[in-house]
């Protein structure tokens, strides 16, 4: 028997182009790479979503330059990282207004994932911003009544 590896393994890595038409391919990609039966694919794709918008609306991106998006996975989790030119204004963080009406990207991620973070890679060098998303099902309560199949109309027994 095999044994489970728990170094991560690259599941997918592209470079989008700084435009928003981007979000949507990287949408699709991180869905094709995962796969639709995988546990985390929604969740994987959601904060994919999140992050490359994040990039090419905080960052210096420029509609010529190139964002990175690499998804791997171990046995239990998968790692979304977004690399961007990052910006001198700016930092990656959570808005605490409530009533914004947007602005939420970070908050959904932290929400969505295990853990979060950015990485500088010096002056002039851009950023990473990821986080970790829990790859295995959550288990059932096992003190949890069994499912009824079936319509709630269903028929009686006598």
């Amino acid at each position: 028997m095999k044994a489970a590896s728990a170094e991560p393994r690259v599941i997918g890595s592209i470079h989008l182009v700084g435009i928003r038409e981007s979000v949507a391919h990287a949408r699709s990609e991180v869905r094709r790479w995962l796969g639709d039966d995988h546990p985390s694919v929604d969740d994987a794709v959601l904060a994919a979503s999140e992050l490359v918008t994040n990039a090419l609306r905080h960052s210096a991106a420029r509609p010529y330059d190139f964002v990175g998006l690499t998804v791997t996975a171990t046995e239990g989790m998968v790692y979304v990282e977004v690399r961007d030119p990052g910006s001198a204004f700016s930092a990656p963080y959570i808005r605490q207004e409530s009533e914004a009406g947007d602005g939420r990207g970070l908050l959904i991620v932290r929400e969505i994932s295990q853990d979060w973070g950015t990485r500088e890679h010096g002056r002039g060098l851009g950023r990473t911003v990821w986080c970790a998303i829990r790859a295995v099902p959550c288990s059932p309560d096992p003190s949890a009544p069994e499912p009824v199949s079936g319509s709630a109309g269903g028929r009686g027994s006598g």
